[in-house]
């Protein structure tokens, strides 16, 4: 097994081919390029132009603009045109889906244009279909002999190319053989690339965009093993989570999917997809990429093991197994620390932020869905009675004070952890220890490692102060594994005051859910001087985008585009007041049919654009009501979930 990057513990760019988009560069160690999409209807020029400058003066290095048709295609060069006029060089990128024809078309006049292996040959049917292998080899003739006539005009032109897979629409063909996998998605970009590196053309940019930023990230290292093993050589990778939705939600899956691959040198284009005005795209792609600007080659004291000796895969999700010790580890969810810890006083109140609301009249504890199960005081004991489920971490010294020495539970630092327990002064029920991972193959960090294999009833808090410490943590983890130890670990993330709200929130989503989409982690400490109940949110929102705990909604919602038949910010908002209270359920909202059955993947219902002012409503991936009114169809959305037994009530 190779390493799908050049190290896990130092920080270094992947080696990749260099793609030349207008006077633009990608690749090569080029800084990470940033882009969005048009929302505008293609054939409204002045509105398109006028979205796109203000993209272009947000940050924009690459601007994409849908060409559905020929049409739209061929309205691109009054566009690049008006730019042009007014001064604006920015590449331009044309979005193609099922129509070969307005590919060649759009070829000829911007400078880079996108397909998707999925459709743009093959047409998807849902049908499971049987080939033989002579049947299949027919099927990438028929590929070959249609993609050629792009590959031959892009050459011609100086034209890029990006091959851009889609997990929700990958053809019957590649669903049928490799069904609907990473590998299946690898795979359908991989018949096109190996034309184009027939022809001779590398001037192409590839993509695998999930949804689900577990299945993204294991389909780009399986495309960079993948190029390596059969080509010796790496195209550049755009970057980006598809459907990702909007607000806090929509952030931080975009920067976990993103930020996981960054974090290990993987990536030379990004682009966060939210369904919102694509100029606010922009700052996020800042603030994801800027964390690698100056980043710091800072290896762990201990190299990572030889990759055939990993005790992970990056390629297969498979969580740590650990014992559990009360509700921490084992097959039970990620805990949550909320931390209050920089509070002056805490009162019953301030509960509420992370979930529990007291009411006086029957003196009882309300619990949410998105509730904390530990507080982190300090050097605080509470003075008022605690909900049933709620336990309190307190430094060391503060717990040894406390009469409830089952409700509290000691906080130390690795060197009074060995001393207490040397003296006997544990807690016999459960000890938090924090542990530095830069620290790992110190005496002191060996010391604790040996403690833990003696199975005392200890929690590691694991952290890291090194610039590139996910990195570090990642590498104490897979000690753990080497070594057998199957504590359950809860991973401390720090921001700092040098962070901004937004800042905070790409780091804290970077950091852990980059950990946790290895299997690593049986609980979330976010720590910084923002509300408590910000950032309790925060960890809820990592693990629900990371898959690993659900509490809310989840919501798979395409960026608006020009193919988008009603409003989408605004349906996606009334959608989601009515639905936020049902835990678990997934619900895609398409605004259109390329991006509708397919690219919602997983999703349990879906309502989708099938034209202006007609919606249809999805079972999965089966037509429920088709035609329906935009009017009407929230309702008859409520409906069909209610009707499948998945509809409770709000409270």
């Amino acid at each position: 097994m190779q390493f799908y990057c050049p190290s896990l513990t130092e920080y270094k760019r992947l080696a990749t081919l260099e793609v030349k988009v207008g006077d633009l560069t990608i690749g090569n160690f080029d800084p990470v390029r940033i882009q969005t999409m048009t929302t505008t209807d293609t054939m409204d020029t002045a509105g398109t132009v006028a979205q796109a400058i203000r993209c272009i003066e947000a940050g924009a290095e690459l601007v994409r603009i849908t060409a559905p048709s020929k049409n739209e295609a061929e309205n691109l060069l009054p566009i690049k045109n008006e730019l042009h006029r007014r001064g604006y060089t920015t590449p331009l990128v044309a979005d193609i889906h099922f129509t070969p024809n307005a590919a060649e078309v759009a070829a000829r006049i911007v400078e880079k244009v996108r397909i998707n292996p999925g459709n743009y040959i093959d047409k998807k049917k849902f049908e499971l279909l049987e080939y033989t292998d002579a049947e299949y080899q027919e099927e990438i003739d028929r590929i070959r002999d249609r993609f050629t006539p792009l590959v031959k005009i892009c050459k011609e032109y100086g034209t890029a190319m990006r091959i851009g897979t889609n997990h929700g629409s990958l053809s019957d063909r590649i669903m049928s053989r490799y069904g609907d996998t990473p590998m299946g998605m690898v795979e359908s970009a991989m018949e096109f690339l190996r034309v184009a590196e027939d022809l001779q053309f590398r001037n192409i940019v590839l993509s695998m965009k999930s949804s689900n930023p577990q299945v993204m990230v294991q389909a780009y290292r399986l495309l960079v093993n993948t190029m390596q093993q059969e080509l010796g050589h790496c195209y550049p990778l755009h970057l980006g989570v598809t459907e990702a939705g909007d607000g806090e939600d929509g952030r931080i899956k975009s920067a976990i999917g993103i930020g996981t691959l960054l974090e290990d040198g993987v990536g030379d284009t990004i682009r966060v997809s939210l369904t919102e005005d694509p100029e606010f795209e922009l700052p996020v792609c800042r603030d994801i990429v800027k964390r690698y600007t100056h980043r710091i080659s800072h290896p762990p004291v201990l190299p990572m093991p030889e990759s055939d000796k990993l005790p992970y895969t990056p390629f297969d999700y498979k969580r740590r197994e650990t014992v559990p010790l009360n509700n921490i580890g084992g097959k039970q969810v990620p805990a949550v620390v909320a931390d209050f810890s920089h509070l002056p006083v805490i009162g019953h109140q301030d509960l509420q932020a992370i979930g529990y609301s007291y009411d006086a009249a029957t003196d009882k504890w309300n619990i949410g869905d998105a509730a904390a199960d530990y507080i982190f005081t300090g050097n605080h004991l509470l003075n008022f009675a605690l909900p049933g489920t709620l336990r309190v971490i307190v430094q060391y010294h503060t717990w040894l004070h406390t009469e409830d020495q089952e409700k509290y539970h000691p906080y130390f630092d690795i060197a009074g952890y060995l001393a207490a327990a040397e003296q006997g002064r544990t807690s016999p029920h459960l000890n938090f220890v924090a542990a530095n991972a830069d620290e790992l193959g110190t005496p002191g960090f060996n010391a604790f490692l040996e403690a833990l294999a003696a199975g005392s009833p200890v929690v590691p808090v694991v952290y890291s102060n090194s610039p590139h410490a996910m990195a570090a943590v990642r590498r104490a983890l897979a000690e753990l594994m080497v070594q057998r130890l199957t504590q359950a670990v809860i991973l401390r993330c720090n921001s700092t005051a040098q962070h901004t709200a937004d800042e905070g929130l790409v780091h804290f989503a970077i950091e852990t859910g980059a950990l946790l989409l290895d299997g690593f982690g049986d609980g979330l400490w976010l720590a910084g001087s923002e509300n408590p109940g910000h950032l309790n949110n925060v960890a809820f929102g990592i693990l629900q985008a990371t898959r690993t705990r659900i509490s809310k909604t989840e919501y798979i919602s395409c960026p608006s585009c020009g193919r988008t038949l009603f409003d989408l910010q605004e349906t996606t908002a009334r959608i989601r007041a009515v639905t936020n209270h049902l835990k678990g359920v997934k619900i895609a909202i398409m605004g259109c049919i390329v991006n509708g059955p397919g690219e919602m993947a997983d999703a349990d219902f879906g309502y989708v654009g099938s034209g202006v002012g007609k919606i249809t409503l999805y079972r999965g991936k089966e037509v429920v009501k088709r035609g329906l009114s935009s009017d009407v169809a929230v309702t008859e959305l409520i409906n069909l979930i209610r009707d499948n037994g998945m509809w409770v009530d709000a409270r």
